[in-house]
């Protein structure tokens, strides 16, 4: 499972650290991380393959010809890129991707049990205090 908030910084090249937590939530013999721009904000989400295929399986329940699911398709598959880890467990987070989440020098990453998003830090602190208080949670 992908549990908790995590800051990082990101170098000049666009590298970042996974969260130690996060590499060692990830399932599979391929040190990779799977990550796309999400269509419902701007932030990254991501994941190991394990959950590609789950949202391939819940797409499979649709309509094969359903303009909904081929948008899904577009908008998860056609866009997602597979991360390699390097030996101190960073990957390169490519510039578009960057672009569309605003990530300058810091990112930060939010676990969410079989997934993950990645965040500008101040987005994520907003996005944690607006479901608290939908919940009514309030400030911890």
């Amino acid at each position: 499972m992908f549990l908790g908030a995590h800051q990082v910084s990101i170098d000049a090249k666009g590298r970042a650290s996974i969260p130690a937590a996060f590499r060692a939530a990830l399932k599979g013999d391929q040190p990779l991380i799977y990550v796309w721009p999400s269509h419902r904000g701007p932030f990254l989400e991501g994941g190991d393959q394990a959950l590609l295929e789950k949202r391939q399986a819940a797409l499979e329940g649709m309509d094969a010809f359903a303009a909904a699911r081929a948008d899904l398709e577009y908008a998860i598959f056609a866009e997602v890129r597979a991360l390699a880890f390097d030996e101190t467990g960073r990957v390169s987070l490519p510039e578009d991707l960057r672009a569309h989440a605003g990530l300058n020098g810091k990112a930060a990453f939010a676990g969410l049990a079989d997934r993950f998003e990645i965040w500008a830090p101040e987005q994520l602190t907003a996005r944690i205090e607006a479901a608290r208080g939908r919940i009514g949670g309030g400030a911890p």
